[in-house]
């Protein structure tokens, strides 16, 4: 109860009030500009949508003194932010999706970030629509319906005019125990190597997206997040409380012109990639680290503490002339007026922090034992 009434409540205020503020920004924009110019409407969305997001990163830079340790050669460090990039991460926690805004802030191209997301997604108040006005792709988890989707959704993003970074969460769902059991048993009655830390990879999306994105997208990050095992794993409610941990992010590049032509040898390639991935963690479990590669400086910049720091002024400045506009009302009214949005704020940061969370993920899929009717290509 402290926790909601000292943290929770003033944070999903300023979330709120000042969402909503952007995304009623986004709509005049995208009615004004985007029929004309998709890249002007894009290069303003971009600068738009950081005033909401940065929101978040100042939560976990500066809130919780969440810590994020990048570990890449140097080649690859020098590309960051400077090229399109199609990010296949593994899903190992709450806010995985958290740690990827974080490292897109520091890398320049926040505002010029997409996802791969479930049509669910789209409907969270000012989060989601924040996302459907910046060009997320949303998917049912029905291929028949999303094949045509990622195809006209992909190609939409061919003239962005920004580095562009796009997610794709290809284990399909966050990573628990039981989740990892039902792709244990799919991997042994298909005759895959058995996962330890990673789920069993749905390929469909992505043989989808190198198919459709190789002609202007020349790389793929292939992003490996772990938490040391002597630090606590971060959720969203821990960042809420301003509780710190650490978390590793170990970053691959491949050039896209590399991958294979065939869709089933893409498909291939995407179960070796996490295969590697597998042992990645196993190594980084017993020595603590990722070994392989160099710790590199990203450091934490004071532009999200600005940000939120503006918002609260002018929000402050904008209650105070509200509040002499409310005097004028009878006392009851203005009670329950107040009364009414301190719930509105409460009810969206819980659907928030309750949709983070991996119990609320999409349940695991326990895959016929028969390798004749099932076909990984096909997941």
């Amino acid at each position: 109860m402290a926790i909601a009434a000292v943290v929770v409540l003033p944070l999903g205020l300023l979330f709120l009030l000042s969402g909503l503020v952007v995304n009623f920004i986004q709509a005049v924009c995208f009615v004004l500009f985007r029929p004309f110019s998709q890249s002007l409407y894009r290069r303003i969305n971009r600068v738009v949508i950081e005033l909401l997001w940065l929101q978040i990163v100042w939560l976990f830079d500066w809130w919780a003194n969440m810590k994020v340790e990048l570990y890449t050669d140097s080649e690859t460090f020098q590309f960051v932010g400077k090229e399109h990039a199609l990010l296949i991460p593994n899903h190992r926690s709450d806010i995985d999706w958290l740690v990827g805004w974080v490292l897109a802030e520091r890398a320049g191209c926040l505002g010029s970030t997409v996802a791969i997301m479930k049509k669910s997604s789209k409907y969270l108040p000012v989060l989601g629509w924040s996302m459907w006005f910046s060009d997320y792709v949303f998917l049912e988890r029905n291929w028949a319906k999303d094949e045509e989707t990622l195809k006209s959704g992909f190609q939409h993003l061919k003239n962005f005019p920004q580095p562009l970074w796009l997610a794709l969460f290809v284990e399909g769902t966050r990573f628990t125990q039981e989740k990892l059991l039902a792709a244990q048993e799919y991997a042994v009655s298909a005759g895959l190597p058995v996962p330890r830390h990673v789920l069993v990879p749905h390929t469909k999306g992505f043989v989808s997206a190198v198919n459709h994105l190789r002609s202007f997208v020349p790389a793929i990050y292939d992003i490996t997040v772990a938490i040391p095992k002597n630090e606590p794993q971060p959720t969203m409610l821990r960042i809420f409380r301003g509780r710190s941990s650490v978390i590793q992010v170990h970053v691959k590049r491949h050039l896209m012109e590399e991958l294979p032509e065939t869709s089933s040898d893409i498909a291939d390639w995407c179960r070796n990639m996490f295969v590697a991935k597998d042992a990645l963690l196993e190594q980084h479990l017993i020595k603590g680290t990722f070994a392989d590669k160099e710790c590199q400086e990203i450091g934490r910049p004071k532009k999200s503490l600005f940000v939120v720091i503006s918002w609260l002024c002018l929000l402050l400045y904008g209650s105070y002339n509200f509040f002499e506009w409310l005097s004028v009302l009878p006392s009851w009214e203005v009670l329950t007026l107040c009364i009414t949005f301190l719930t509105i704020a409460m009810i969206i940061m819980h659907i928030l922090i309750v949709f983070s969370q991996s119990e609320h993920s999409t349940p695991p899929k326990v895959p016929s034992r028969d390798p004749l009717k099932e076909n990984l290509l096909q997941n």
